[in-house]
């Protein structure tokens, strides 16, 4: 799908580094040597003018490091950046790299080849990936004569044929339509998921909102053909005036104590599943958060309002919802989830560092996933991890540090963004 696009987020970054894989991580090596690096402010850069909260923090290494002289003595030699351990515990799931791929549901974009080449990429790279909301009640689930690429058994079946022993998993995520199509249901009595569910590597998500657009659920377009399909289970809204229209999910009614009873519920049913809760950037956000994990939620997903791939009206992703940063304070504030997992214009190990460190324990990709699959549709994803996992693995080894967990917040320094503690 070349055509993808992204208006706003870096996306010749994403494309370069989905074709060119770990050498995107420095300058152009035929410009060693010739071209003087270093004068143009890296947040700035990719912002155009824009100020994310996130991009003003830095990563501050320090000169003493106790933890390198552990490292050192463990390993019997100095260390350096290959020493750091990236493989990571999320929500249940041991992962390659401390990063997931964000819920993608039934938006053209993730559809298609798109979506089944996504899904592929991402079981090799034995990250978990998250099956977004919808898919089953507009395309179907893939048992009765659906078109298997839009069909979540596609995506599924695409993603575990490519997982290596121990790695990975799958979280499907369920809406207020959903749950009418029992999706959750299907999903676990499916034998293609079996060995997913046997291995531990299933979870279901229980969606509570989104980052592209808070306090709504989910929105696509469609032709009248596709409209009058699910006209009976979303509500639909003539606003284009040429014939297509908005499709509307309800976005659900959630209160502390539907949230708990929700989780217990999913415990009771699927005692066998791990349990996820999507969380939208709401100013609430700390407490829905700990609601969650104090109900027993194996993971609570909290996209920034800089997150979602979804359509969404234009008010939303520039006026509505609180930024990551913001989300991590307060999150940090009032005691953060044990296994947080953040997303919000993701693409570059930098922001991901400084999420991990201010209490986040993986990132997920959204935007990045889809435009790096859309560059190589057999291997850009896979080049645009193994340039993060570079990225990542010489940040937190210039840190002192040599796994994702050892990050805290001593290792950002906020001058601009009061609330997070400044290093040293």
């Amino acid at each position: 799908m070349s055509d993808l696009s992204a208006p706003g987020f870096p996306e010749e970054e994403v494309r370069r580094r989905a074709r060119a894989g770990a050498a995107a991580a420095f300058p152009p090596p035929g410009e060693y040597g010739r071209v003087l690096f270093g004068a143009e402010h890296g947040g700035a850069r990719w912002q155009q003018g824009e100020h994310d909260p996130l991009d003003t923090l830095r990563i501050t290494p320090p000169v003493l490091m106790p933890q390198r002289l552990a490292r050192l003595i463990d390993l019997g030699r100095e260390p350096d950046y290959r020493d750091v351990e990236l493989t990571t515990t999320i929500g249940g799931f041991t992962s390659a790299l401390p990063v997931y791929v964000s819920a993608l549901g039934s938006t053209r974009a993730a559809g298609g080849d798109l979506g089944l080449a996504l899904a592929r990429q991402a079981g090799a790279l034995g990250i978990p990936m998250v099956i977004g909301e919808n898919v089953v009640p507009v395309n179907g689930y893939g048992r009765q004569g659906e078109a298997a690429e839009r069909a979540l058994l596609g995506r599924l079946r695409a993603y575990a044929e490519e997982l290596p022993d121990g790695r990975g998993g799958v979280a499907v995520q369920q809406s207020t339509e959903d749950a009418d199509a029992e999706v959750w249901n299907l999903v676990h009595s499916d034998p293609a998921a079996l060995p997913l569910l046997e291995s531990g590597r299933l979870a279901f998500e229980l969606k509570l909102g989104q980052g592209a657009k808070p306090g709504l659920g989910g929105m696509t377009v469609l032709d009248a053909e596709a409209a009058a399909r699910v006209g009976d289970r979303y509500g639909l809204d003539d606003v284009f005036g040429d014939g297509r229209v908005l499709r509307s999910s309800t976005p659900g009614t959630f209160t502390a104590e539907i949230l708990r009873q929700q989780i217990r519920l999913m415990r009771n049913n699927f005692p066998r599943v791990r349990v996820w809760v999507k969380l939208h950037p709401g100013r609430d956000v700390a407490e829905a958060a700990r609601v969650a994990a104090e109900a027993g939620a194996d993971a609570v997903t909290v996209d920034g309002a800089e997150g979602g791939t979804g359509w969404a009206p234009d008010a939303f992703p520039a006026q509505v919802g609180l930024p990551l940063a913001e989300c991590l304070r307060r999150l940090a504030a009032a005691g953060t989830p044990p296994c947080l997992l953040v997303s919000g214009r993701m693409w570059e190990g930098g922001r991901a560092v400084k999420s991990l460190a201010l209490g986040a324990r993986a990132v997920g990709l959204g935007r990045a996933a889809l435009l790096a699959t859309a560059e190589d549709p057999q291997a850009g994803l896979i080049r645009f991890a193994e340039c993060l996992a570079l990225e990542l693995r010489l940040l937190i080894s210039a840190l002192g540090k040599y796994a994702p967990a050892a990050l805290d917040r001593d290792d950002v320094w906020a001058p601009y963004f009061p609330g997070i503690p400044t290093a040293g």
